[in-house]
């Protein structure tokens, strides 16, 4: 029986499933099983990061098969795909992390080239670690089809002498081993319990808080993101959503009908109110890039400012995601963003509905533990600051969620390394003074290349105690797991000449979170004298491949890293063709 729910001559599976002069198309088709009628109902992509790098993304490939019933269930016919994912987790501390940030782009590249290469009419999308979020949220927007994404969900915490640990702990008790203030046994005992269960990184790290921000920026179903990835309820949250994706064709709402302005702005909401990562300032420019949104990371922190932080989540708090869950999750924390106006609430959603109309559904209130009051916060401003200033024209980002306005303050002579391993080894050897700033440059987009995350370092001078008593500084990134005064994002970055390039050791160096100042203690006259000074970009040993490509192509951070010019310069839709 004919599917008449949709008009296949408008959609682009047209070209594959309709007329005589498909039948070759068709027969590919028929030889994988396919009916008659399902070549003729809307061919829906349903994509994963599915591999068996690290548990984020292993529980995604049976989570599929469930948002594939939906999709059947509800009058379409379900394609399933995989794209790459890199694990931050495994690719922190080394080489492998230069892939991590130009992976969130090659992953919104394949899936939109799948889903062009094959005609598909919607997309359902899962993803489970840090840089798979954003990069399939980006290639939704980017295609600008009938959308819905799914979060693989959170891992379970580690016990460990009757107290939850998560991998953060891992990556700072290494530092605590290298200052023999734990033994190798201990270390041992450590590593096989601090993740016991598939699922991404468990505070609010950049997969958990990338996950937060799908819900609210409306491209997930409300509550979706929160059950951890080992439980069965997750099944029926990846079916509802393949039903979701077929009620979005049918009334033809389309990614970018789901991304605005408004509702980027509640997303960066919730990314301060959690204290989120500070990739979140560079996923959201990116994600608004696709849309043809002027949204960059000054936006972003205008918003960070005056948003009350209020959920109390590891690593600047005291819970993980399956707390947060448990307390009900990130609707309990719109409703309270909403009580103080400050959300839009007229913003479509994942649903069908608009935000204000699934709030209206959503009766939890605050535990007054994970979830704070919003009338009664942790801090009256949010845990994520941008700054500004002589030393970051193009801005710079620091998470303060968890530090105390003492401690938001900061001046000290810089210590300038040109790259993450000489640093690390640096604290490795103690060879550093307290009241110093870190400065780790050359580590940004195009000079990295790949903008890495330092948590190896910053983990290690928290395992050393030394979380408060320096700062740091760089072109490139943090992971959402890192705590103490860091600031990430610093541009322009060094390899297009920005004035971190031009700082020398003893520079007297102040970052001021509550003012959002960062700045060196040269004037323009001596900034300009070092600047014709300056030799140029250090070479690297990426000539060719997929890092060389990335960093001719990479934009500033301060609008998200992106490589291609947008949706701006658009000629035609995907979805209109």
């Amino acid at each position: 029986m004919k599917n008449t729910r949709f008009d296949k001559s408008k959609l682009p599976s047209r070209h594959v499933t309709e007329g005589p002069a498909r039948a070759a198309h068709r027969s590919y088709l028929y030889a994988m099983g396919i009916t008659e009628e399902e070549i003729h109902q809307p061919l829906v992509g349903v994509a994963t990061c599915w591999n068996e790098a690290a548990p984020c993304n292993i529980a995604l490939n049976r989570q599929a098969q469930s948002a594939k019933m939906g999709v059947k269930k509800a009058g379409g016919t379900p394609r399933e795909f995989t794209t790459i994912t890199v694990t931050d987790g495994i690719a922190m501390g080394h080489e492998g992390m230069r892939s991590s940030l130009a992976s969130r782009d090659a992953i919104a590249d394949t899936v939109e080239l799948t889903m062009r290469g094959h005609c598909y009419d919607a997309l359902v999308g899962l993803a489970g670690c840090d840089k798979s979020l954003p990069g399939m949220m980006m290639a939704m927007v980017r295609l600008n089809v009938p959308s819905v994404f799914v979060y693989g969900g959170s891992i379970l915490p580690g016990k460990y002498k009757g107290r939850d640990i998560v991998v953060q702990d891992m990556f700072e008790a290494a530092g605590q081993h290298a200052a023999g203030l734990i033994s190798d046994a201990e270390l041992a005992i450590m590593e096989r319990l601090a993740c016991p269960s598939a699922g991404a990184c468990g505070g609010q790290y950049t997969a958990n808080t990338m996950a937060c921000v799908s819900e609210a920026i409306g491209l997930a179903l409300l509550n979706s993101s929160g059950a951890p990835a080992p439980y069965e309820s997750r099944d029926a949250f990846c079916d509802a959503s393949g039903v979701a994706v077929m009620h979005l064709l049918e009334r033809n709402i389309r990614a970018r009908d789901i991304v605005t302005r408004k509702s980027l702005e509640n997303a960066a909401r919730v990314v301060a109110c959690t204290g989120g990562s500070t990739n979140a300032g560079l996923h959201l420019p990116a994600i608004a890039h696709e849309a043809g949104i002027d949204f960059d990371l000054f936006d972003v922190c205008d918003i960070f400012h005056d948003t009350p932080y209020f959920v109390n989540l590891r690593p600047g708090g005291d819970y993980v995601a399956k707390d947060l869950f448990e307390a009900g999750g990130i609707p309990v924390v719109m409703k309270e963003l909403a009580r103080e106006g400050l959300l839009h609430l007229d913003c479509m959603t994942a649903s069908g509905r608009t935000l204000g109309e699934e709030l209206e559904t959503i009766t939890g209130e605050p535990d007054g533990k994970v979830i704070h009051p919003i009338a009664t916060p942790i801090t009256r401003t949010g845990g994520v600051v941008g700054l500004r200033g002589n030393l970051a024209p193009d801005g710079a980002i620091v998470k303060v969620a968890g530090m105390s306005e003492a401690d938001q303050v900061f001046t000290g002579p810089a210590l300038v390394f040109e790259c993450e391993e000489d640093a690390f080894e640096a604290v490795q050897a103690r060879n550093y003074e307290e009241g110093c700033v870190f400065v780790i440059r050359n580590e940004g987009p195009a000079g990295g290349p790949g903008m890495r995350e330092m948590l190896a370092t910053t983990a290690a001078l928290s395992g050393q105690g030394m979380g408060k008593k320096v700062a740091l500084i760089t072109d490139g990134r943090f992971s959402g797991a890192t705590r103490g005064f860091c600031v990430g994002h610093v541009g322009p970055e060094t390899a297009h000449g920005g004035p971190i390039a031009l700082l020398r050791n003893g520079d007297m160096i102040t970052i001021n979170a509550i003012t959002g100042e960062i700045s060196v203690a040269l004037d323009d006259a001596e900034l300009a004298s070092r600047k014709a000074a300056w030799t140029g970009a250090r070479k690297t040993d990426y000539a060719s491949g997929a890092l060389w490509k990335y960093a001719q192509l990479v934009g500033g951070a301060r609008h998200g890293a992106v490589t291609h010019p947008g949706a701006k310069v658009e000629t035609h839709v995907y979805m209109d063709q």
